[in-house]
């Protein structure tokens, strides 16, 4: 594998909404659907400059240099979805999650909770639904071609300590109206604790003020 570009990325986490009885209800036929729904985003994923990261089952983990190439992708990526002809006249709705960070570079992969929290993202979401976070929303146009970007609230992710404000795509000629994501709803985000990590800091810089004598407190 050629070296990983380091730096800011974008993760486009996706997977199929219902493949167990789609599996069921196709029987050998599956094979026909899992690879007609690979080519479509593999090939939707390139031609926006997308990386794969990984394939497990029916799902797909791809990253992109640019937040505007994975959004583009994933749109066209559902358009394409609801558009091909699929085995019997099933339908096949794909979950999908979008997340700017700056991971490290393993071997031959990322490596930090921002492509977790992208993960969580995409598994947060409903079969033909495209979530994104906050640092993704930052980056994104303000004009997007048939597309609106629209808050969904702040919710907690499973097993991430900072909430995320969720955000969804809504793109035209597709369907918006999905349940709401499948995270805990922060409805008073003023009521929140610092996480762990926070406390930890803040006491490190009030530990730092006290020791400084040009730091006065008590006023």
């Amino acid at each position: 594998m050629d070296e990983l570009p380091s730096g800011t990325i974008t993760c486009l986490f996706t997977d199929i909404e219902g493949s167990t009885q789609l599996l069921k209800r196709l029987g050998d036929r599956y094979r026909e659907l899992l690879n007609d729904h690979d080519r479509i985003l593999r090939e939707v994923a390139g031609s926006h400059g997308g990386r794969e990261m990984d394939n497990p089952g029916d799902a797909f983990f791809f990253v992109f240099d640019r937040a505007n190439a994975g959004l583009g992708a994933a749109v066209m990526a559902q358009r394409a979805l609801a558009g091909h002809e699929w085995p019997d006249g099933v339908e096949v709705r794909v979950r999908m999650g979008l997340h700017t960070s700056e991971p490290s570079v393993g071997d031959e992969r990322y490596v930090g909770i921002g492509v977790h929290r992208a993960a969580r993202i995409g598994a947060a979401g409903h079969g033909g639904q495209v979530l994104l976070s906050n640092a993704t929303r930052e980056l994104v146009d303000e004009e997007l071609d048939g597309v609106v970007v629209r808050e969904l609230g702040l919710y907690r992710l499973k097993d991430i300590d900072r909430p995320e404000r969720l955000f969804q795509l809504d793109i035209a000629g597709l369907p918006s109206d999905f349940a709401p994501p499948k995270a805990e709803r922060v409805e008073n985000p003023s009521s929140l604790q610092p996480t762990p990590a926070v406390r930890r800091r803040t006491r490190r810089r009030n530990r730092g003020r006290s020791r400084d004598p040009s730091v006065r407190t008590g006023w």
